[in-house]
Parts: structure tokens; sequence; C-alpha cells
């Protein structure tokens, strides 16, 4: 199954703490420096859990965008898009099971409608980061993308991503996706609203529901939560919320969201 992924390559600064950080003062941390952005772990996720992934979007021209490019085609995934501009950055900050993230996406919202190569689309089920959904030239991409993906015979999902930046412009480009399936927490789901979907709701430790059926989240010691929703996205999309439940344990018990 070849499952392609639209969104965001950034460089992930991953920072675990071991107390809380003090304004003005140092604190001990165990730091990692990564490939990251939701579209490209999921990808890197679905390689993972079996499938063939396929990342697209618009990465930096820089030191940066060479370095995440080669870590996810290390992982076993297809990197196709411009690279222009700069890479973004994405500092999270993981304590007590938690994650704070700080980001900037660089030129990757710059993606534009103009970009887009048909042949990308060409897979069985397309996955949009519902970050490239906020705002253009990116949104309308997103949006075109889907129409191909269709074209080609492929499935579209959508993940809601952050229920802080849902608004009427971001459900109008949600609806003109028109998803089979849509990957949401409790309250991204609650601030959408109604949207007739396969609804497939992330609840961390308490497990997901899939159509109102609730599934429990597989044991697991939490070192950093970043990116378990992620893999439970790829994981789900390659074979079922088994699978996803699987790669979240895997995800949380280790630092970084990648595997």
């Amino acid at each position: 199954m070849l499952i392609a992924t639209l969104g965001d390559l950034v460089l992930d600064v991953i920072v675990r703490l071991e107390a809380d950080l003090v304004p003005g003062d140092d604190r001990p941390a165990e730091t990692r420096v990564a490939a990251g952005g939701q579209a490209a772990n999921v990808a890197a996720w679905v390689a993972a859990t079996g499938g063939t992934a396929r990342f697209v979007g618009k990465r930096g021209a820089d030191a940066a965008g060479e370095l995440v490019s080669h870590e996810l085609v290390r992982r076993g995934v297809e990197v196709v898009g411009p690279a222009s501009g700069r890479t973004g950055v994405v500092v999270s900050i993981a304590a007590a099971g938690e994650r704070t993230m700080a980001s900037d996406r660089g030129s990757a919202p710059d993606l534009s409608e103009d970009e887009l190569d048909p042949a990308w689309f060409d897979c069985d089920v397309l996955h949009i980061s519902g970050y490239s959904l906020h705002r253009g030239p990116l949104a309308v991409a997103a949006v075109r993308a889907a129409a191909l993906a269709r074209a080609s015979g492929a499935r579209v999902s959508v993940d809601l991503s952050t229920w802080s930046a849902i608004d009427d412009a971001f459900r109008d480009r949600v609806r003109a996706v028109a998803p089979d399936v849509v990957f949401a927490g409790e309250r991204e789901r609650d601030v959408f609203g109604p949207l007739p979907t396969s609804w497939v709701v992330k609840r961390g430790a308490a497990g997901v529901l899939v159509d109102g059926e609730t599934l429990a989240a597989v044991p697991a010691d939490v070192v950093d939560a970043t990116g378990a929703g992620d893999a439970f996205a790829a994981g789900y999309l390659v074979g079922g919320p088994g699978v996803g439940l699987e790669a979240a344990a895997r995800c949380v018990a280790q630092l970084g969201a990648m595997p």
C-alpha cells in the first residue's frame, strides 16, 4: 500500500527535561535533533509499519533541508516537492510525559498549486496534515492535491492537528477535501463540529474512538508523547487501529517523534 502524506518537513529540536525550566537559570536536559513535521512523521511511521511511503512538501534549500530530507529517505520514505527558502524548526520540550512546542514552519506553507505534479498523488491513500489547510498557498494546494489523489482512485484522510486554529475558513477547506477519514483529538472534534466522515478520535492514554467504538491504548512506559498521534495515524492507515495503537505505544516509549 502506497500512502502519500502532504505537509511539513522540518528540523525537530527535542528537549527532554528532568525538572521544569526556571526563567533566567539552567536546567539539565537530554536533547536530540531530527527530521520532523506532522506529515513527515506519518510518512516515516508508514514505512516502519510495513507500508510504502511518499512525503510531498516544500522544504528549505539549505543545510537543514538537506539533513532532514536525507533522514527521511534513510527511513525508507520517498521525498518529493520543491526545495527553496529556509527549513522550518520546531522546538519540542518534553517533561512528565507531556510536550510543549514552539513552531517555525519555514518555507513549508509556500507550496503552491502550480508546483504540484499529479504523479505524486498516484497512491492508495493521501494523508493531509491539518496544518496544511490553515493558510495559503499550501492550503489551496492541499485541496487540489486531494482532487488529484481521488482522480487516481485514492482515499483521502485529514488530521485536524490543533483545535486552536480551527475557524470557518479551515472548516470550508476540510469540507472541500471531503476526507474519507478524519483523525482528531476530542477537543479538535468538538470545536470542528459535524462532518460526514469516519471519525478516529485520539484520546492519549485512554486509547481511541473509531466511529464511536472505544479501543484501549497499548500499555507503554511513557518517555515522550511527541508524535504518538502521527504514529497511530500511520499504523491505522497501513493496517487498521490495532497496528496504529502498537505504533503509538512504540512512539511514546522513546525520545522523539520518528521510529
